[in-house]
């Protein structure tokens, strides 16, 4: 039995060659698949820094936008805080110009028994700053008229409230 014997019949190498080439044929496609996956992979690896790189400039939006709203919260408190320093100082210059205006007014539109002074009909009423030759220009008339009819007035020493009468108007 030394010889092989060329009768064998048997169909074990054949299987094997067979199953050897469809090995081979899944061989293939697996690597021709993974070179496909490959690809893939590469593109979406791209795609993914892309995304990265847009989750960074989100974050970095993020916190600019955190930081003007805090800006804008301090800005808005501190224009409040002005404008209220605003009111009260101009409710301090309104109290001082009060003050300020009630003497005056006191003492310009008293009459000489302490009333307050109303002009009649065909009067006058003096206020500060006015000379005879001033209110016969306001009046349309002449400085003599007004001395006509105001025998016992001087001229040079007009007192403010002081009710000088009118010439008629021809």
């Amino acid at each position: 039995m030394d010889t092989i014997s060329r009768e064998n019949n048997s169909l074990l190498p054949m299987g094997g060659v067979i199953i050897g080439a469809v090995a081979l044929i899944i061989g293939g496609y697996a690597a021709i698949s993974l070179s496909k996956v490959n690809r893939t992979l590469a593109q979406q690896a791209d795609k993914v820094a892309k995304i990265d790189d847009i989750a960074s400039q989100v974050a970095s939006a993020s916190a600019a936008s955190d930081k003007a709203a805090r800006d804008i919260t301090t800005l808005q408190n501190s224009t409040q805080a002005a404008v209220n320093q605003l009111g009260t100082e101009l409710a301090t210059i309104d109290e001082k110009l009060k003050h300020m205006e009630e003497p005056r007014v006191a003492k310009g539109v008293k009459g000489p028994k302490g009333e307050a002074a109303v002009a009649g009909p065909g009067e006058y009423i003096v206020k500060g700053g006015d000379t005879g030759a001033k209110i016969a220009r306001a009046n349309g008339c002449t400085l003599g008229d007004l001395t006509s009819v105001n025998p016992g007035v001087s001229w040079t020493h007009l007192k403010v409230g002081e009710k000088i009468k009118l010439p008629e108007k021809k």
